[in-house]
């Protein structure tokens, strides 16, 4: 706080960000690490009618910033501060820049906004130099006090900010309307002298709260900058300002100066460059006549912006010759990438946790099994080619996935009677939400609901790939002590036949090229039902075949058809048919607001311990 009044910054400056411009604050904080400095050049974020705080590096160390709900307690919360960067759209630039302006401590302001009403931009000015502060902008992106401070994105990448010098301070002071050229010109002066000891855009809008002129001033009085350069642009009469300044003594330093668009007397009248100011409304508002006034008024003005850096060198150059000593190159500190950047630089090789190879999102587009999703829709694929994308990798032929389907359907529901309806059914009643009503359902599928789809996958598969006859495979299960799933049913029996397995054994003789395992599963239950009429081939135990038989179809071969069967991914088509229903259930018993389910005692069979 104790800074001459010719420096806005130095290497303990510190900034409040009005608006949570992350990438924006980050860069500053990069900026930082890349000139040594010891603390953050950023204390506090203000996000109006909010509060908390914002993750950071700086360096490679993580920090928070604190979110304050306005610029009063933030301000109050860092009384040391005494710059704003203020990241409002146009829109609210004027409310929040009169908030900033009545807090005493604040010395320095940025407007980065563009299209602030001149109006207000007039008033702001007015203000600013009523109360003795510096405003920046608006339509600026900053600047920078080389190796100490720089405002927001100003200089561009780090890469081209340590090529540019910035990072270290020079001796040329530099100050320009335009943001783009700024960066442009810090690259040409780092070439040719010994680098930018600041520079400022004051922002490119017809009425800046601060000139060209205020900054070269500041310049003249800082006895660490030896020589100038200005950039203005065709539109305004500031130049003017200058070339009095030069010619009255106020400014004795070299000044190199430009003054861009002298193309505009080749180009059609009314033509306006890309900033609201720079539009020549009279000859005496055009480039060439601008330039003309510096030059006779002293400054070094070259004949061109092509010779715009060999002037730069050779007052430099002559700098040198009088016994100016250049200040010597120092390394900038290493800034550490952020991951994500270097990932996309393919800089970082790192291990993964985790695999996927059937689906990715990270791409512009999200891929099934190598298929865009907009072709998916686009070419209408079915429910059938989806699973078997996702479930399989590759796009089954039709009959596989009209198989799938059937499946779906054919599992969809049975009752509410089943395990997992009645579970469904209950957790529903007891005003759970749809999730745990659904999972409480899934968590009954099993070897005796559902889940033989696999166990019966698993044996058909042993006793075909043995080469075990029907009659031995039963004998061997019996030895073993255990029941063939997908064998026997509850209900259904050869004189009362389960329909579903009907039409899953119509449609495989009908559209499979072969079904080995389907065909011996039949050859099983003409010997299982010899014993009981019930110990037919039950649903699940006709989708394991199925499955089996389909994979082979389609030419998996027995290695993937294996890798399958022991995932147990096949319980897979009787839970996504069964959850249709079990959704179903729950839903049905929202609708009919059914209360809390308690069962009934005479259903239940009470054997206690006599009492005494």
């Amino acid at each position: 706080m104790s800074r001459p009044s010719y420096q806005l910054f130095d290497r303990d400056s510190t900034a409040i960000v009005y608006g949570l411009q992350a990438k924006a604050i980050q860069r500053m904080l990069d900026f930082d690490t890349a000139c040594r400095r010891e603390k953050p050049s950023v204390v506090a974020i203000v996000n109006p009618g909010r509060s908390g705080n914002h993750k950071v590096f700086f360096g490679t160390k993580e920090i928070l910033l604190d979110i304050y709900p306005d610029v009063a307690s933030a301000c109050a919360a860092n009384p040391e501060t005494d710059v704003m960067i203020n990241f409002a759209s146009y829109r609210s630039a004027y409310p929040s820049t009169m908030e900033a302006l009545e807090q005493k401590q604040l010395r320095t302001l940025v407007i980065i906004a563009e299209g602030v009403p001149e109006r207000r931009a007039r008033h702001l000015r007015h203000l600013s130099r009523e109360k003795g502060v510096n405003i920046i902008g608006p339509a600026t992106v900053g600047g920078i006090k080389a190796g100490c401070f720089r405002i927001a994105n100003t200089g561009g990448t780090i890469e081209n900010i340590t090529n540019s010098k910035l990072h270290r301070p020079g001796s040329v002071g530099f100050v320009s309307k335009s943001g783009g050229m700024s960066n442009e010109s810090y690259n040409v002066i780092a070439q040719m002298t010994d680098g930018v000891n600041e520079g400022i855009a004051i922002g490119g809008d017809a009425f800046p709260c601060s000139t060209l002129l205020d900054h070269l001033l500041r310049y003249e009085a800082n006895p660490d900058i030896k020589m100038m350069v200005a950039l203005g642009e065709v539109g305004g009469e500031e130049e003017y300002k200058i070339a009095e300044a030069i010619q009255s003594g106020q400014i004795k330093k070299p000044v190199v100066a430009w003054v861009t668009g002298t193309a505009l007397g080749y180009l059609p009248q009314g033509v306006q460059f890309g900033h609201a100011g720079a539009k020549a409304d009279a000859e005496r508002e055009t480039a060439p006549a601008k330039n003309k006034a510096l030059r006779e008024a002293g400054a070094i003005v070259p004949e061109s912006y092509n010779d715009y850096g060999k002037v730069i060198k050779e007052t430099f150059d002559k700098l040198v010759a009088d016994g100016y000593t250049p200040i010597p190159d120092v390394e900038a500190a290493t800034v550490p990438i952020d991951y994500n950047e270097a990932v996309a630089m393919n800089l970082v090789r790192r291990g993964s946790n985790f695999i996927s190879t059937i689906c990715d999102d990270s791409k512009d587009e999200l891929l099934y099994a190598g298929h865009k999703i907009s072709k998916v829709i686009s070419e209408n694929y079915s429910l059938g080619d989806v699973i078997s994308l996702l479930w399989f990798k590759q796009r089954l032929p039709k009959f596989a996935t009209q198989f799938i389907e059937i499946v779906v359907k054919l599992t969809a529901d049975h009752g509410p009677a089943v395990s997992g309806a009645h579970n469904a059914i209950v957790t529903a009643r007891a005003g759970r939400d749809l999730m745990s009503a659904v999972a409480s359902g899934m968590l009954t599928i099993g070897p005796r609901f559902g889940g033989a789809v696999a166990g019966s996958a698993v044996m058909f598969n042993e006793a075909v790939t043995n080469g075990w006859t029907p009659e031995e495979f039963i004998k061997i299960k019996k030895k073993q002590n255990i029941n063939i799933q997908g064998i026997g049913h509850r209900i259904k029996s050869l004189r009362n036949p389960d329909a579903r397995v009907e039409l899953l054994k119509a449609y495989a003789f009908e559209n499979f090229p072969k079904y080995p395992l389907l065909e011996y599963a039949l050859k099983v239950e003409q010997l299982t039902t010899k014993k009981k009429d019930t110990l037919i081939l039950n649903v699940d135990g006709a989708i394991g075949a199925l499955s089996v038989d389909m994979m082979y179809a389609c030419d998996f071969s027995q290695e993937e058809v294996q890798a399958v069967i022991d995932s147990g991914g096949l319980n897979g088509l009787f839970l996504l048919g069964r959850t249709i229903g079990m959704i179903g259930h729950y839903m049905d018993q929202k609708r009919l607001k059914a209360p809390l389910y308690r069962h009934p005692w005479d259903d239940i069979l009470y054997m206690l311990p006599e009492g005494e």
